[in-house]
């Protein structure tokens, strides 16, 4: 029994791990990611950063929302999002030592 118990903490966390992984594969999202290492930021700026649309940031972003890789606070009419997990910007920290 307590195989299968291990079995499915394992599973539970391959697909946590996998979600993750499937965001870093993606250039944009990857740059989102780096440039939020650096503190939480609008929409506007990443966009910029990102050098994409507004529109097409927007879509980014709630979709890593949605996924749980980031969250966000509102302040009047402006959206500033951050990295929600602390093992994610361990994560990143790691590529960037490695790879930057």
């Amino acid at each position: 029994m307590s195989s299968n118990v291990t079995a499915k903490a394992l599973l539970k966390k391959t697909t946590s791990v996998s979600r993750v992984m499937k965001s870093l594969s993606h250039p944009v999202r990857l740059k989102v990611l780096c440039s939020l290492l650096e503190g939480e930021q609008g929409v506007n700026e990443l966009a910029q950063f990102c050098e994409i649309s507004q529109s097409a940031m927007s879509q980014f972003l709630k979709r890593m929302k949605t996924e749980g890789i980031l969250s966000c606070r509102r302040e009047h009419h402006f959206v500033f999002y951050k990295i929600s997990d602390k093992k994610l910007t361990q994560l990143l920290l790691a590529v960037k030592k490695i790879y930057c």
